[in-house]
This record gives C-alpha cells, sequence and structure tokens, in this order.
C-alpha cells in the first residue's frame, strides 16, 4: 500500500476517496530506561532507547491505519499526518497518532 504525506501519488490519479482512516500507539516508557535516559541526558548524547520507542510507536499506528484503509479496499493513502502526545501520570505513556485519507488509484 502506498503510504504519502502529499495530497496526491505521482503519475497516478485518484478514482475513489474511502474515507478517513487513522491508527494510534500508545506505549508506556520503562522506568530503568528512563533512569538510564536520564543519565545520558546529564552526560550529553541521544537517546537511543527512547529513540526506538518512538520509532516503534510510529510505525505500529502506521500499520494499524494501513490495516483500516486495507479494509475499505484501499490501494493508498494520502495526506498522512503524524502526531504525538504524552499522557498519564507524569508524561509516562507515549501516543502517536496517524490520519490520512484512504483512496484507490486508477
Amino acid at each position: 500500500m502506498i503510504v504519502t504525506t502529499t495530497d496526491s501519488v505521482e503519475g497516478r490519479s485518484i478514482s475513489a476517496y474511502k474515507g478517513i482512516v487513522s491508527g494510534e500507539a500508545i506505549i508506556g516508557a520503562n522506568i530503568f530506561r528512563d533512569m538510564f535516559a536520564g543519565i545520558r541526558d546529564i552526560v550529553g548524547g541521544r537517546s537511543g532507547s527512547y529513540e526506538k520507542v518512538l520509532r516503534d510507536a510510529k510505525e505500529a499506528a502506521l500499520e494499524d491505519m494501513q490495516e483500516q484503509a486495507a479494509e475499505l479496499g484501499a490501494d493508498a493513502i494520502v495526506a498522512v499526518d503524524l502526531d504525538y502526545e504524552v499522557l498519564g501520570k507524569e508524561n509516562g505513556m507515549l501516543m502517536v497518532v496517524a490520519n490520512g485519507t484512504a483512496v484507490t488509484l486508477a
């Protein structure tokens, strides 16, 4: 399935709009990972553990969105937008939401 942030797919025309689709992923951060990330923040550098959690959440949200589009018979999802938010007590949860428009291509 083609997934793009643009409003169209180059070289293809949209034959039908199937509707808005979305996928969500909410992932909690591990307390030990938080401690090590805090240490890394003090000494500098990138937090690989947080980057991996963020990547995993994004992929899960995109996969859910694609499954929903496939159920509608879509060939592609256009105008995809990713939103990130922290939730929960002391911001211990990360939420990623992917939204787009499911379409069929000619």
